[in-house]
């Protein structure tokens, strides 16, 4: 592990009893980079935190977190890391500035140090004009913001995230995005982050690591996982489209999905399918067409072609 990387796992496998729930898993994550490990409920994400927290043991394998080896070094990583789980961890008949004067004194922040934080972190995450409200009366969405905001508060140089907008709705999770977002390009911090929300991870994450069945399936940028998707994308907009044109193009064996509306296609062809004798189909059924669009796929769709290949 370089001095550069925040996180490196080699060959790292946790069992419970007969169940892998991670399996031989192998990656590196640079520091000051959003992390997105992507997979559906069951996969290991949950799991593979643990293990680099030190609150699981691997079964095999290695993992370091910030130069430590986990979980020789287990205590020394907590130190240097937030963590934000399955439970906000807040104390909802507390206000908001109480809550983090409270965590703020489990970590031995000074008290100088413990108020000027507070303050920051509540004005980032537009909560200080209510840091007085107890927080029991507050929305999802500002709790969420304030768990956040108690993970960041000893300033850690990686933060670990488990599904963090899982329940918000989609402004409240925008907000949570925006403020994760300027973690790492604001202010250096690693964020590790697992979600199955696919959108999430495109807008947000540098870098994205798929797992299913315990096993990684695919890392890389948003933009390389998108490009590994099998087939490419075509949209064609325009009017007059034949009520059998899109049971004509399903019929061609380049076409492997026609979606249709009355003023748009939206096609799906393999790889290396030839454009332009679709084009003359559509426009000899009779098709006004004003538009032609070719574009990649989108995250979501690599995700779900993923999860078919690893059944």
């Amino acid at each position: 592990m370089t001095t550069a990387e925040a996180i490196a796992v080699e060959a790292l496998s946790r069992s419970f009893g007969e169940i892998d729930a991670l399996d031989g898993v192998s990656f590196s994550i640079p520091r000051g980079i959003v992390f997105g490990f992507l997979g559906p409920n069951g996969a290991g994400k949950t799991t593979m935190i643990r293990v680099l927290l030190g609150l699981l043991e691997p079964t095999r394998g290695t993992a370091r977190v910030l130069g430590c080896d986990v979980p020789r070094q287990a205590q020394h990583v907590r130190e240097r890391t937030g963590a934000l789980l399955e439970h906000a961890g807040l104390y909802e008949r507390l206000n908001a500035r109480q809550n983090l004067e409270f965590f703020g004194r489990i970590w031995k922040l000074p008290s100088s140090e413990r108020a000027h934080r507070i303050r920051e972190l509540l004005e980032r995450m537009t909560l200080w004009d209510r840091c007085h409200e107890t927080v029991g009366n507050w929305s999802r969405g500002m709790k969420q913001k304030l768990a956040v905001a108690r993970a960041l508060l000893h300033q850690p140089e990686l933060v670990f995230l488990d599904e963090p907008t899982a329940g918000l709705d989609p402004v409240a999770a925008a907000e949570l995005r925006t403020d994760l977002a300027g973690l790492s390009r604001g202010d250096g911090v690693t964020v590790f982050l697992t979600t199955h929300n696919l959108a999430e991870a495109e807008k947000l994450c540098d870098l994205v690591g798929v797992i299913a069945g315990g096993k990684l399936r695919a890392l890389g940028t948003p933009n390389e996982l998108r490009s590994q998707e099998r087939g490419k994308e075509l949209t064609v907009r325009g009017r007059n489209f034949a009520s059998d044109l899109v049971t004509k193009l399903q019929s061609r064996s380049e076409v492997v999905q026609v979606k249709a509306n009355a003023l748009e296609l939206k096609l799906k062809l393999e790889a290396d399918a030839d454009v332009a004798p679709i084009i003359r189909e559509i426009v000899t059924s009779g098709a006004d067409v004003e538009e032609v669009v070719r574009g990649k796929g989108s995250l979501e769709e690599f995700f779900i072609e993923l999860m078919e290949e690893s059944q």
